[in-house]
Protein backbone atom coordinates (compact mmCIF):
# COMPACT_ATOMS: atom_id res chain seq x y z
CA UNK A 1 0.00 0.00 0.00
CA UNK A 2 2.91 2.47 0.10
CA UNK A 3 2.17 5.61 -1.87
CA UNK A 4 4.06 6.52 -4.82
CA UNK A 5 6.07 10.33 -3.58
CA UNK A 6 4.77 11.97 -6.88
CA UNK A 7 1.35 11.95 -5.71
CA UNK A 8 2.70 13.04 -2.73
CA UNK A 9 3.86 16.70 -4.29
CA UNK A 10 0.80 17.96 -4.98
CA UNK A 11 -1.01 18.01 -1.69
CA UNK A 12 1.36 20.99 -0.35
CA UNK A 13 0.17 23.00 -2.94
CA UNK A 14 -2.38 25.17 -1.80
CA UNK A 15 -0.75 24.48 2.05
CA UNK A 16 2.51 26.27 0.67
CA UNK A 17 1.59 28.65 -1.50
CA UNK A 18 -1.67 29.47 -2.00
CA UNK A 19 -3.74 31.06 1.13
CA UNK A 20 -5.76 34.25 1.50
CA UNK A 21 -6.50 34.47 4.94
CA UNK A 22 -7.47 36.48 7.87
CA UNK A 23 -5.45 39.54 8.71
CA UNK A 24 -1.72 39.73 7.66
CA UNK A 25 -1.54 35.92 7.05
CA UNK A 26 -0.43 35.14 3.98
CA UNK A 27 1.84 32.04 2.94
CA UNK A 28 0.33 29.69 5.84
CA UNK A 29 4.12 29.51 7.08
CA UNK A 30 3.89 25.82 5.65
CA UNK A 31 6.66 23.02 7.14
CA UNK A 32 6.09 20.46 4.76
CA UNK A 33 8.50 21.06 2.31
CA UNK A 34 11.03 20.03 5.38
CA UNK A 35 8.98 16.81 5.46
CA UNK A 36 9.04 15.57 2.35
CA UNK A 37 11.56 12.49 1.73
CA UNK A 38 15.36 12.23 0.82
CA UNK A 39 17.22 15.41 -0.66
CA UNK A 40 14.06 18.19 -1.59
CA UNK A 41 14.26 21.27 -3.28
CA UNK A 42 11.11 23.75 -4.49
CA UNK A 43 10.02 26.85 -5.39
CA UNK A 44 6.48 28.76 -5.70
CA UNK A 45 4.29 31.43 -6.32
CA UNK A 46 1.16 33.02 -5.54
CA UNK A 47 -0.94 35.15 -7.30
CA UNK A 48 -4.29 36.57 -5.55
CA UNK A 49 -6.70 38.86 -6.88
CA UNK A 50 -9.77 40.58 -4.92
CA UNK A 51 -12.19 42.08 -4.94
CA UNK A 52 -13.10 44.22 -1.87
CA UNK A 53 -15.47 46.95 -1.50
CA UNK A 54 -18.49 48.03 0.82
CA UNK A 55 -21.33 50.43 1.21
CA UNK A 56 -20.50 53.04 3.61
CA UNK A 57 -23.06 54.60 6.04
CA UNK A 58 -24.67 57.39 5.06
CA UNK A 59 -23.62 59.83 7.82
CA UNK A 60 -22.91 63.58 6.92
CA UNK A 61 -19.53 63.36 8.68
CA UNK A 62 -18.55 60.43 6.37
CA UNK A 63 -19.71 60.97 3.24
CA UNK A 64 -19.75 64.44 0.88
CA UNK A 65 -21.57 62.91 -2.16
CA UNK A 66 -24.72 60.92 -0.47
CA UNK A 67 -25.61 59.84 -4.18
CA UNK A 68 -22.61 57.55 -3.95
CA UNK A 69 -22.01 55.52 -0.93
CA UNK A 70 -19.52 53.04 -2.60
CA UNK A 71 -15.84 52.69 -1.30
CA UNK A 72 -14.55 51.26 -4.51
CA UNK A 73 -12.72 48.20 -4.82
CA UNK A 74 -9.88 48.68 -2.63
CA UNK A 75 -8.06 45.36 -2.60
CA UNK A 76 -4.91 45.09 -4.93
CA UNK A 77 -3.97 42.21 -6.80
CA UNK A 78 -0.88 40.90 -5.12
CA UNK A 79 1.73 37.95 -5.76
CA UNK A 80 4.28 36.79 -3.23
CA UNK A 81 6.77 33.47 -3.42
CA UNK A 82 8.09 30.96 -1.29
CA UNK A 83 10.71 28.00 -1.64
CA UNK A 84 12.68 25.22 0.35
CA UNK A 85 15.87 23.14 0.31
CA UNK A 86 15.76 19.88 2.18
CA UNK A 87 19.09 18.28 2.75
CA UNK A 88 18.86 14.55 4.68
CA UNK A 89 22.67 14.07 6.25
CA UNK A 90 22.27 10.96 7.51
CA UNK A 91 20.01 8.49 8.20
CA UNK A 92 18.79 10.38 11.49
CA UNK A 93 20.08 13.92 11.03
CA UNK A 94 18.12 16.45 8.08
CA UNK A 95 18.43 19.85 7.72
CA UNK A 96 15.98 22.63 5.79
CA UNK A 97 16.06 26.04 4.61
CA UNK A 98 12.57 27.44 4.25
CA UNK A 99 12.19 30.99 2.52
CA UNK A 100 8.76 32.24 2.96
CA UNK A 101 6.56 35.69 3.01
CA UNK A 102 4.60 35.39 5.68
CA UNK A 103 2.48 38.08 6.27
CA UNK A 104 1.59 41.06 3.78
CA UNK A 105 -1.59 43.61 2.98
CA UNK A 106 -1.84 45.90 -0.82
CA UNK A 107 -4.83 48.02 -0.48
CA UNK A 108 -6.07 51.15 -1.68
CA UNK A 109 -9.04 52.87 -1.53
CA UNK A 110 -9.76 54.23 -4.90
CA UNK A 111 -10.89 57.99 -5.40
CA UNK A 112 -14.31 58.48 -5.10
CA UNK A 113 -16.75 61.10 -5.11
CA UNK A 114 -18.22 60.50 -1.17
CA UNK A 115 -14.76 61.62 -0.08
CA UNK A 116 -14.64 59.21 2.87
CA UNK A 117 -11.24 56.91 2.17
CA UNK A 118 -10.43 59.23 -0.34
CA UNK A 119 -8.88 62.86 0.08
CA UNK A 120 -10.09 64.93 -2.98
CA UNK A 121 -9.31 68.34 -1.81
CA UNK A 122 -5.98 68.38 -0.55
CA UNK A 123 -3.89 65.11 -1.58
CA UNK A 124 -5.97 63.85 -3.87
CA UNK A 125 -5.27 60.37 -2.82
CA UNK A 126 -7.17 57.47 -1.22
CA UNK A 127 -6.28 55.40 2.14
CA UNK A 128 -3.56 52.79 1.51
CA UNK A 129 -1.89 49.62 3.28
CA UNK A 130 1.58 48.37 2.11
CA UNK A 131 3.20 45.96 4.09
CA UNK A 132 5.57 43.36 3.16
CA UNK A 133 7.83 40.83 5.19
CA UNK A 134 10.37 38.27 4.22
CA UNK A 135 11.38 34.97 6.21
CA UNK A 136 14.02 32.40 6.01
CA UNK A 137 13.80 29.24 8.54
CA UNK A 138 16.75 27.22 9.61
CA UNK A 139 15.92 23.94 10.38
CA UNK A 140 17.61 20.98 12.48
CA UNK A 141 15.82 17.65 12.32
CA UNK A 142 16.58 14.44 14.65
CA UNK A 143 15.01 10.89 14.23
CA UNK A 144 15.77 9.75 17.75
CA UNK A 145 13.91 6.45 17.04
CA UNK A 146 12.04 5.06 13.64
CA UNK A 147 9.12 7.35 11.97
CA UNK A 148 9.92 10.30 14.46
CA UNK A 149 11.56 13.48 14.26
CA UNK A 150 11.70 16.37 16.29
CA UNK A 151 13.26 19.38 14.60
CA UNK A 152 13.98 23.33 15.61
CA UNK A 153 15.62 26.48 13.86
CA UNK A 154 15.87 29.88 14.31
CA UNK A 155 13.77 32.12 11.74
CA UNK A 156 15.36 35.59 10.45
CA UNK A 157 12.51 37.88 9.85
CA UNK A 158 12.45 41.20 7.74
CA UNK A 159 9.49 43.65 8.12
CA UNK A 160 8.90 46.90 6.23
CA UNK A 161 5.72 48.81 5.13
CA UNK A 162 3.57 52.17 4.61
CA UNK A 163 -0.28 53.64 5.97
CA UNK A 164 -1.55 56.76 4.52
CA UNK A 165 -4.86 57.59 5.99
CA UNK A 166 -7.53 59.90 3.32
CA UNK A 167 -10.56 60.91 3.79
CA UNK A 168 -13.66 61.58 6.25
CA UNK A 169 -13.28 58.17 7.75
CA UNK A 170 -10.04 59.61 9.92
CA UNK A 171 -11.56 63.32 10.56
CA UNK A 172 -9.58 66.47 10.81
CA UNK A 173 -7.34 64.54 13.15
CA UNK A 174 -5.66 62.24 10.58
CA UNK A 175 -6.82 63.14 7.05
CA UNK A 176 -3.54 63.60 5.57
CA UNK A 177 -1.87 61.09 8.24
CA UNK A 178 1.40 59.10 6.50
CA UNK A 179 3.54 56.40 8.32
CA UNK A 180 6.70 55.32 6.86
CA UNK A 181 7.58 51.67 8.46
CA UNK A 182 11.64 51.39 7.53
CA UNK A 183 12.85 47.79 7.39
CA UNK A 184 13.37 45.90 10.33
CA UNK A 185 15.37 42.48 11.23
CA UNK A 186 14.65 40.25 13.89
CA UNK A 187 15.10 36.42 14.70
CA UNK A 188 12.45 34.28 16.48
CA UNK A 189 12.39 30.39 16.48
CA UNK A 190 10.68 26.92 15.40
CA UNK A 191 9.89 23.49 16.75
CA UNK A 192 8.19 20.40 16.63
CA UNK A 193 7.43 17.11 15.98
CA UNK A 194 6.09 14.82 13.22
CA UNK A 195 5.72 10.84 12.54
CA UNK A 196 5.50 8.86 9.71
CA UNK A 197 4.34 5.57 8.05
CA UNK A 198 5.48 5.60 4.55
CA UNK A 199 3.99 2.47 4.26
CA UNK A 200 0.77 4.49 4.07
CA UNK A 201 1.83 7.70 3.50
CA UNK A 202 0.57 9.01 7.07
CA UNK A 203 2.25 11.91 7.81
CA UNK A 204 1.08 13.75 11.17
CA UNK A 205 3.30 17.26 12.08
CA UNK A 206 2.85 19.96 14.97
CA UNK A 207 5.27 22.82 14.35
CA UNK A 208 5.08 25.66 16.81
CA UNK A 209 6.72 29.52 15.92
CA UNK A 210 7.23 31.90 17.87
CA UNK A 211 6.13 35.70 17.88
CA UNK A 212 9.01 37.86 16.30
CA UNK A 213 9.88 41.40 18.22
CA UNK A 214 10.66 44.36 15.92
CA UNK A 215 11.45 47.75 17.08
CA UNK A 216 10.59 49.57 14.35
CA UNK A 217 11.94 53.44 13.08
CA UNK A 218 8.88 55.25 11.51
CA UNK A 219 8.80 58.36 9.86
CA UNK A 220 5.45 60.38 10.43
CA UNK A 221 3.87 63.11 8.87
CA UNK A 222 0.61 64.96 8.14
CA UNK A 223 0.69 66.25 4.64
CA UNK A 224 4.36 65.96 4.16
CA UNK A 225 5.26 67.73 7.34
CA UNK A 226 7.06 66.36 10.01
CA UNK A 227 4.62 65.03 12.79
CA UNK A 228 6.05 65.58 16.19
CA UNK A 229 3.87 66.11 19.30
CA UNK A 230 5.54 64.09 21.73
CA UNK A 231 9.58 62.61 21.70
CA UNK A 232 10.88 60.61 19.02
CA UNK A 233 10.77 56.61 19.49
CA UNK A 234 10.84 53.54 17.86
CA UNK A 235 7.77 51.33 17.50
CA UNK A 236 7.21 47.65 18.72
CA UNK A 237 5.35 45.42 16.60
CA UNK A 238 5.20 41.55 17.37
CA UNK A 239 4.63 39.65 14.09
CA UNK A 240 2.06 36.27 15.91
CA UNK A 241 3.25 33.53 16.93
CA UNK A 242 1.20 29.91 15.67
CA UNK A 243 0.89 26.63 15.45
CA UNK A 244 0.31 24.56 12.40
CA UNK A 245 -1.08 20.98 12.55
CA UNK A 246 -0.35 18.92 9.41
CA UNK A 247 -1.94 15.55 8.27
CA UNK A 248 -2.06 13.38 5.41
CA UNK A 249 -2.75 9.64 4.82
CA UNK A 250 -3.76 7.07 2.29
CA UNK A 251 -7.24 6.28 2.00
CA UNK A 252 -7.84 4.03 -1.36
CA UNK A 253 -5.33 3.21 -3.68
CA UNK A 254 -3.61 6.36 -5.14
CA UNK A 255 -5.49 8.83 -3.06
CA UNK A 256 -4.34 11.07 -0.09
CA UNK A 257 -6.49 12.58 2.37
CA UNK A 258 -4.84 15.45 3.88
CA UNK A 259 -5.61 18.60 6.13
CA UNK A 260 -4.19 21.55 7.81
CA UNK A 261 -5.08 22.86 11.01
CA UNK A 262 -3.86 26.33 11.65
CA UNK A 263 -3.97 29.54 14.82
CA UNK A 264 -2.40 32.74 14.99
CA UNK A 265 -2.40 35.06 17.63
CA UNK A 266 -3.69 37.83 15.98
CA UNK A 267 -5.27 38.83 19.52
CA UNK A 268 -2.13 40.10 20.97
CA UNK A 269 -1.24 42.42 17.71
CA UNK A 270 -1.24 45.80 18.16
CA UNK A 271 0.07 48.59 15.70
CA UNK A 272 0.59 52.11 17.30
CA UNK A 273 4.01 54.58 16.12
CA UNK A 274 4.55 56.92 18.37
CA UNK A 275 3.29 60.00 17.04
CA UNK A 276 -0.09 58.66 15.99
CA UNK A 277 -0.66 57.07 19.92
CA UNK A 278 0.34 60.45 21.26
CA UNK A 279 -2.50 62.16 18.97
CA UNK A 280 -4.99 59.36 20.04
CA UNK A 281 -4.15 60.37 24.01
CA UNK A 282 -4.92 63.74 23.45
CA UNK A 283 -7.99 63.53 21.74
CA UNK A 284 -9.37 60.50 23.66
CA UNK A 285 -8.66 62.52 26.87
CA UNK A 286 -11.03 65.17 25.08
CA UNK A 287 -13.83 63.49 24.09
CA UNK A 288 -14.20 61.30 27.12
CA UNK A 289 -13.67 64.80 29.23
CA UNK A 290 -11.31 63.46 30.73
CA UNK A 291 -12.48 59.40 32.00
CA UNK A 292 -10.22 58.33 29.36
CA UNK A 293 -6.49 59.01 28.00
CA UNK A 294 -5.38 55.21 26.79
CA UNK A 295 -5.38 56.62 23.09
CA UNK A 296 -6.34 53.98 20.13
CA UNK A 297 -4.00 51.95 17.41
CA UNK A 298 -3.58 52.46 14.26
CA UNK A 299 -5.08 48.89 13.22
CA UNK A 300 -5.23 45.54 15.90
CA UNK A 301 -7.27 42.62 15.40
CA UNK A 302 -9.89 41.13 18.58
CA UNK A 303 -9.73 37.47 18.01
CA UNK A 304 -7.23 35.08 17.23
CA UNK A 305 -7.00 33.21 13.55
CA UNK A 306 -8.08 29.55 12.96
CA UNK A 307 -7.85 28.29 9.67
CA UNK A 308 -8.66 24.81 8.18
CA UNK A 309 -7.79 22.64 5.14
CA UNK A 310 -9.26 19.46 4.01
CA UNK A 311 -8.09 17.86 0.42
CA UNK A 312 -7.88 14.66 -1.32
CA UNK A 313 -5.41 13.99 -4.19
CA UNK A 314 -5.35 11.17 -6.78
CA UNK A 315 -2.57 9.89 -9.02
CA UNK A 316 -4.43 8.92 -12.12
CA UNK A 317 -1.30 7.92 -14.12
CA UNK A 318 2.35 7.96 -13.37
CA UNK A 319 2.21 11.34 -14.93
CA UNK A 320 -0.35 13.08 -14.08
CA UNK A 321 -2.19 13.72 -10.73
CA UNK A 322 -4.86 15.95 -9.14
CA UNK A 323 -6.05 17.73 -5.82
CA UNK A 324 -8.93 18.92 -4.50
CA UNK A 325 -9.62 21.06 -0.95
CA UNK A 326 -11.52 23.11 0.87
CA UNK A 327 -10.88 25.98 3.50
CA UNK A 328 -12.70 27.52 6.37
CA UNK A 329 -10.99 30.93 8.08
CA UNK A 330 -12.26 32.31 11.34
CA UNK A 331 -11.10 35.74 10.78
CA UNK A 332 -10.15 38.41 13.27
CA UNK A 333 -13.28 39.75 14.24
CA UNK A 334 -16.14 41.84 13.78
CA UNK A 335 -16.34 44.60 13.00
CA UNK A 336 -13.00 45.12 11.38
CA UNK A 337 -10.56 47.71 10.29
CA UNK A 338 -11.02 49.88 7.91
CA UNK A 339 -7.71 48.72 6.92
CA UNK A 340 -8.78 45.27 6.66
CA UNK A 341 -13.00 45.27 6.30
CA UNK A 342 -12.89 41.39 6.07
CA UNK A 343 -14.25 38.02 7.95
CA UNK A 344 -12.30 35.13 6.95
CA UNK A 345 -13.23 33.40 4.12
CA UNK A 346 -14.71 29.91 2.93
CA UNK A 347 -12.73 28.79 -0.19
CA UNK A 348 -12.63 25.39 -2.70
CA UNK A 349 -9.45 24.75 -4.90
CA UNK A 350 -8.29 22.78 -7.60
CA UNK A 351 -4.65 21.60 -8.33
CA UNK A 352 -3.12 19.27 -10.94
CA UNK A 353 0.95 18.08 -11.09
CA UNK A 354 2.51 16.98 -14.16
CA UNK A 355 5.74 14.64 -13.68
CA UNK A 356 8.18 14.73 -16.55
CA UNK A 357 10.15 11.99 -14.49
CA UNK A 358 9.68 10.36 -11.38
CA UNK A 359 11.95 12.56 -8.98
CA UNK A 360 10.40 16.11 -10.61
CA UNK A 361 6.93 17.89 -11.17
CA UNK A 362 5.13 20.95 -12.09
CA UNK A 363 2.01 21.54 -10.14
CA UNK A 364 -0.36 24.70 -10.66
CA UNK A 365 -3.66 25.53 -8.74
CA UNK A 366 -6.77 28.21 -8.47
CA UNK A 367 -8.33 28.46 -5.57
CA UNK A 368 -11.88 30.79 -4.82
CA UNK A 369 -12.59 32.84 -1.76
CA UNK A 370 -15.61 33.54 -0.18
CA UNK A 371 -15.03 37.10 2.12
CA UNK A 372 -16.78 37.08 4.97
CA UNK A 373 -19.37 39.65 5.75
CA UNK A 374 -18.17 42.03 8.09
CA UNK A 375 -18.36 46.22 9.43
CA UNK A 376 -15.51 48.52 8.83
CA UNK A 377 -14.93 50.48 11.70
CA UNK A 378 -12.46 53.25 12.83
CA UNK A 379 -9.64 52.54 15.87
CA UNK A 380 -12.12 54.50 18.21
CA UNK A 381 -14.14 51.66 17.95
CA UNK A 382 -13.12 49.19 21.32
CA UNK A 383 -12.21 52.76 23.59
CA UNK A 384 -14.79 52.91 26.52
CA UNK A 385 -16.06 55.80 25.84
CA UNK A 386 -20.26 55.43 25.99
CA UNK A 387 -22.17 55.88 22.36
CA UNK A 388 -18.78 56.31 20.58
CA UNK A 389 -19.49 52.72 18.65
CA UNK A 390 -22.14 53.44 16.50
CA UNK A 391 -20.15 56.45 15.51
CA UNK A 392 -16.92 54.42 15.01
CA UNK A 393 -18.88 51.93 12.59
CA UNK A 394 -18.46 52.83 9.34
CA UNK A 395 -19.16 50.97 5.93
CA UNK A 396 -20.62 47.19 5.56
CA UNK A 397 -18.36 45.16 3.47
CA UNK A 398 -20.24 41.91 2.05
CA UNK A 399 -20.52 39.88 -1.01
CA UNK A 400 -16.55 40.36 -1.44
CA UNK A 401 -14.26 37.42 -3.15
CA UNK A 402 -10.89 36.61 -4.31
CA UNK A 403 -8.90 34.51 -6.48
CA UNK A 404 -5.66 32.54 -5.84
CA UNK A 405 -3.74 31.24 -8.89
CA UNK A 406 -0.26 29.07 -7.57
CA UNK A 407 2.69 27.66 -9.23
CA UNK A 408 4.78 25.15 -7.92
CA UNK A 409 8.05 22.74 -8.92
CA UNK A 410 9.88 20.67 -7.11
CA UNK A 411 13.29 18.30 -7.87
CA UNK A 412 14.46 15.14 -5.28
CA UNK A 413 17.97 14.32 -5.78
Amino acid sequence: MKRNPILIGICSLFAATLNHAAALDQSGQSILPFLENGNYVEVGATAVDPDISGKIRNRPELVNDPQNLNSGNMGNSFQYYAAALKLQLTDRISFGLLYDQPFGADITYPMQSNNTFSDNEFTHQGTLVNVDTESISMILGVSPFSNFQLYGGAVYQSVKGDVALRGNSYSEAFNGYDAKFKQDHAVGWLAGLSYQIPDIALKVAVTYRSKIDHDMQVTETMFGEPLEVTTPGKTKISTPQSVNIDFQTGVYKDTLLYSNLRWVNWKDFHIRPTQFGAVTEYLTDLISEGSYSGGFDLDSYQKDQWTVNLGLGHQFTEKWSASTEVSWDSGTGDPASTLNPTKGSWGIGLGAQFNPAPNYFIAAGVKYFWLGDVVAEDGTYYIPVPGIKPVAEQADFKDNSAIGYGLKMGYRF
